[in-house]
């Protein structure tokens, strides 16, 4: 009981702040207070958007697909799943960016902006789902109070081979 209440003493702060995580949404949406810190991540300016219209804290087209894996997806479902494939071995190389707006989204709301026409079927799903993979695995590995002899359970005598009975 004492960890979950601890728990929910940690969390309460984050909900009065305003929900931090991070969302993806199309460009050409109307911009929201909800929105927090709104990140573009396309390698292209999108066509008819003004950067006043846009709203824009940050645009980080390093973090887009590179040109030749855009051009070779072309909006293929068929291709969806090596192009997610190929797009993750890509940000490989962009592990002090994606750390960066990992810790962005620790402290606030993040939304992934993306000028693509499908919802489901874009890079932004594939960086939202790199970056909260990670977000999970580090919360996994950091200790809770007690958690570690909850896990354990009861220390039992070893036997002279050194192995527990």
């Amino acid at each position: 009981m004492a960890i979950r209440h601890r728990r929910r003493l940690l969390r309460a702060p984050a909900e009065k702040a305003g929900a931090r995580g991070i969302a993806i949404k199309r460009i050409y949406a109307a911009p929201a207070g909800t929105d927090g810190y709104r990140v573009l991540i396309d390698r292209l300016w999108p066509r008819g958007m003004s950067k006043e219209r846009a709203a824009l804290d940050a645009w980080l087209p390093d973090l887009a697909p590179s040109t030749a894996l855009r051009v070779w997806f072309h909006r293929d479902v068929k291709r969806w799943p090596e192009f997610a494939r190929r797009y993750r071995a890509e940000l490989r190389a962009q592990a002090a960016l994606l750390r960066t707006l990992r810790q962005r989204a620790r402290r606030q709301h993040v939304t992934l902006l993306y000028a693509a026409r499908d919802a489901r079927v874009n890079h932004a799903t594939v960086l939202r789902g790199i970056l909260l993979r990670r977000a999970l695995q580090a919360a996994a590995r950091r200790p809770t109070l007690g958690a570690r002899s909850a896990i354990r359970g009861p220390t039992l005598p070893r036997t002279r081979a050194g192995r527990r009975p």
